[in-house]
């Protein structure tokens, strides 16, 4: 199956669980998802079910997998594709302290062969596509020769997909947040790989935060992948999609109706309400009303009796005819 890359959302930790993916593939249903990172030993050793299970509905959707063993990865791969993922990504740019100390994430970038190695064993055991998300350079790995000879590298794995995080990565005195902010985004050494690796596929992520620079990133690369844009305004898949011809949630409302059906099940299951809706509380970012929206779940959405009535009781009433929302919200 050829997976449409235009649109995809990133894999984050303690965000893109399974609640989350189903939540955004109501808004999108074409665009691509992506799990949390699992680690390879997890996925082994580990409660698959748990960590790995999912929805039919979230398809198409990538399982991210953290390790740098390639009998592991192949292993952990296997398991992955047998859940029915439509692809198995490996992590390359995770520069956390907890993610080096297990030689995986950004800290491969200085061993390409190793990723090569890695992703070549994973290719070897799966049908499904193999891909890999990396930075653009690690410490002072940061030319573009050497992202380029990384590239050139890893690609002799056969793997010909490749999600570049548009930012460096410090791997120490920068927190994995200040690593997602102070690096400065580059995307023309993104721009660059595009133009000397023609028959790769290139994804960009790294700082896409509206619909517009979504679209002039198109122009240069064959996706874009959305981090916490899509996340603190999730809406914005829905209008991207619409952008691009995609399908697309036509209404916030509708979204809600179908989420409440999902929180129900959920609930019946012996879930709570509160694993569901954190992930909706940007739903009505920049609306009417969004502010109450975001109260009402916040607080109430972890009571022990609380159900999917609190979403339409949360839901914003329909502004007026002609009303034009403020830019200036948060």
């Amino acid at each position: 199956m050829m997976l449409d890359r235009r649109i995809s959302v990133a894999p984050m930790m303690d965000w893109t669980d399974r609640h989350c993916r189903y939540f955004h593939r109501q808004l999108a249903p074409a665009a691509l998802l992506y799990t949390e990172m699992v680690t390879t030993g997890a996925v082994i050793h580990g409660d698959r079910e748990h960590l790995l299970g999912f929805d039919p509905a979230e398809h198409p959707v990538a399982l991210q997998l953290g390790g740098s063993d390639p009998d592991e990865l192949a292993r952990a791969a296997a398991i992955g594709a047998d859940f029915g993922y439509d692809e198995i990504n490996l992590n390359v740019g995770c520069p956390s302290d907890r993610v080096q100390k297990g030689r995986f994430g950004a800290c491969l970038m200085k061993e390409p062969e190793l990723v090569r190695d890695c992703l070549a064993a994973m290719r070897e055991t799966v049908a499904a596509p193999v891909t890999v998300k990396t930075r653009i350079g690690v410490d002072d790995l940061d030319s573009e020769t050497f992202l380029h000879q990384f590239v050139a590298t890893v690609a002799e794995s056969g793997v010909e997909v490749f999600i570049l995080h548009a930012r460096k990565a410090w791997l120490s005195g920068l927190s994995p947040k200040q690593n997602r902010e102070i690096p400065p985004l580059a995307y023309e050494r993104v721009h660059g790989i595009k133009q000397a690796f023609p028959d790769l596929t290139i994804v960009l992520n790294g700082g896409v935060v509206d619909v517009a620079g979504a679209a002039a990133e198109l122009e240069h690369v064959d996706g874009v992948m959305l981090g916490r844009a899509a996340y603190q305004n999730p809406w914005i898949l829905a209008e991207l999609s619409q952008r691009l011809g995609l399908p697309a949630a036509e209404s916030r409302r509708g979204v809600i109706e179908r989420m409440g059906d999902y929180a129900r099940g959920h609930i019946e299951r012996g879930g709570r309400l509160q694993q569901v809706a954190r992930h909706m509380l940007g739903l009505f970012h920049c609306q009417p009303g969004a502010r109450g929206w975001r109260q009402k779940l916040s607080q109430n959405m972890h009571l022990p009796d609380a159900g999917p009535e609190l979403f339409y009781d949360a839901t914003p009433e329909s502004p007026p005819a002609g009303h034009v929302a403020s830019r200036r919200c948060g």
